[in-house]
């Protein structure tokens, strides 16, 4: 008698049959179209569809590891049953997922399409957040620029000392066996040192060209205000009172020395982690989320700590996923600036954010001044958000993203990047949140169409 399938050994209505056949109807040219090179050769060594089935379902029950996804595919039926018996190693696992990366990524777009076409995307209320999700690299292995200045000159004095005595070591070992003899190998001591002063001296130079740049973006700040002041001027008759803005000269400009910058991860930032209130490397993860279904509708990395400067560019992208804007946009406080909130791509969305930070249990909103009338945008927030109908809608909030951001990193345990760099981070993030889509896809009992 022939052995059941695998197949049987689960119930119709199994998770892995539903990612199974989603995957089927995804669009995969992207990457089956790497493997042709126009003379028939090159085929995979398995099905790229089975090896992304794999990817994106171990993802889904929080096993992206290339190692766990191996050993799954001996130990655990679903694993089994999607790779059809085969067990592809862990090397080619990962190679595979860091060569199509970026078409991986662009799934998250067809899922999220497929989420609108079954009703859970409604953009009737969504909601902005962003959460710090580690880095893979250790933050013990950043350096700030004053400890490299620092460090710089005890490794070149300590490089200089080590030569001497080679050379004093050199000159014995001539009195006593004669010129001509070939010397040992570079001592250990002086290589790693040589190697460490490599790696702070790149850090360094990186540094230091960010603080041109930054002081080259200042310097147009600086001069079109200088410009505007003049044009005021001419035009009063007055001279404007304060100092005049200064033009920083970029060839002067040197790094702030708690500038930091990692020797692994160089584009991961050291930020607070809300979970554990410590300082982690780390970059800062977005994502905007849909009030029907918890459906993420568009997502982001960055490798700024403030939020401030994501609120416009996650809107846009939401409108350009979507195609559509949404009604109601919520925020925390971290979201508000008055740029933000007059923005031309906001028009006609509803907007609640805060212009003043809550601590957890405090009334959410400041009572209002007696006999003071401001109509400034911060002030048009505040009395928006006192009344009934704002409190309502602001409340939302906490309920539409921050249980997405609990299901993503507690529940299925995603808490570190396995990529390095914001290119390959921002990748990973995506499939990610397709996952997290494909999963409420599931829940909602959303039966995939055959193509």
């Amino acid at each position: 008698m022939f052995p059941p399938s695998p197949r049987e050994w689960l119930p119709e209505d199994h998770l892995s049959f539903f990612i199974g056949d989603v995957v089927d109807t995804l669009d995969l040219s992207s990457i089956l179209d790497a493997y042709t090179n126009g003379d028939g050769r090159g085929q995979p060594p398995y099905h790229p569809a089975m090896m992304v089935k794999l990817l994106v379902y171990g993802y889904s029950v929080g096993k992206p590891s290339s190692r766990k996804i191996e050993r799954a595919t001996f130990e655990e039926v679903p694993f089994r049953v999607l790779s059809a018996g085969h067990h592809p190693d862990h090397d080619t696992i990962a190679e595979f997922r860091k060569r199509h990366l970026p078409s991986l990524a662009g799934l998250f777009f067809q899922v999220l399409q497929i989420c609108r076409e079954a009703g859970l995307v409604k953009l009737g209320h969504v909601s902005l957040d962003g959460t710090k999700v580690k880095a893979n690299a250790s933050k013990h292995k950043a350096m700030s620029y004053g400890r490299m200045e620092k460090a710089e000159a005890e490794l070149v004095a300590q490089i200089e000392a080590l030569l001497k005595k080679a050379e004093e070591v050199d000159a014995e070992e001539d009195a006593k066996y004669g010129k001509g003899k070939r010397g040992d190998e570079l001592p250990d001591e002086l290589a790693r040192r040589e190697s460490r002063l490599k790696k702070i001296r790149e850090a360094k130079a990186a540094l230091e060209k960010k603080a041109r740049e930054k002081a080259v973006d200042k310097g147009k700040k600086a001069k079109a205000k200088i410009k505007q002041r003049e044009e005021k001027e001419k035009r009063t008759g007055k001279k404007k009172r304060g100092r005049k803005p200064i033009v920083p000269d970029p060839d002067a400009s040197k790094p702030e020395p708690k500038a930091q910058r990692n020797f692994t991860d160089p584009e991961s930032r050291i930020m607070i982690d809300g979970a554990s209130k410590s300082f982690e490397q780390c970059y800062n993860a977005q994502a905007v989320v849909d009030d029907q279904s918890q459906i993420i509708v568009a997502s982001a990395v960055t490798q700024q700590t403030n939020d401030k400067r994501q609120l416009i560019p996650m809107m846009k992208q939401t409108e350009k996923n979507t195609g559509a804007k949404p009604d109601i946009l919520s925020a925390d406080a971290g979201y508000f600036s008055e740029d933000n909130l007059t923005d031309e791509h906001l028009k006609g969305v509803d907007l609640y954010v805060p212009p003043d930070r809550q601590k957890h249990g405090d009334d959410p909103l400041p009572s209002e001044p007696q006999g003071l009338v401001d109509d400034t945008i911060k002030e048009k927030m505040r009395r928006k958000l006192r009344t009934d109908a704002g409190k309502k809608i602001y409340a939302r909030r906490k309920a539409i993203v921050e249980p997405v951001f609990g299901q993503i990193k507690q529940a299925r345990g995603f808490r570190r990047f396995s990529f390095r760099g914001l290119e390959k981070v921002a990748a990973e993030w995506d499939l990610v949140c397709l996952t997290h889509n494909l999963l409420k896809l599931f829940r909602a009992g959303y039966v995939p169409q055959a193509v």
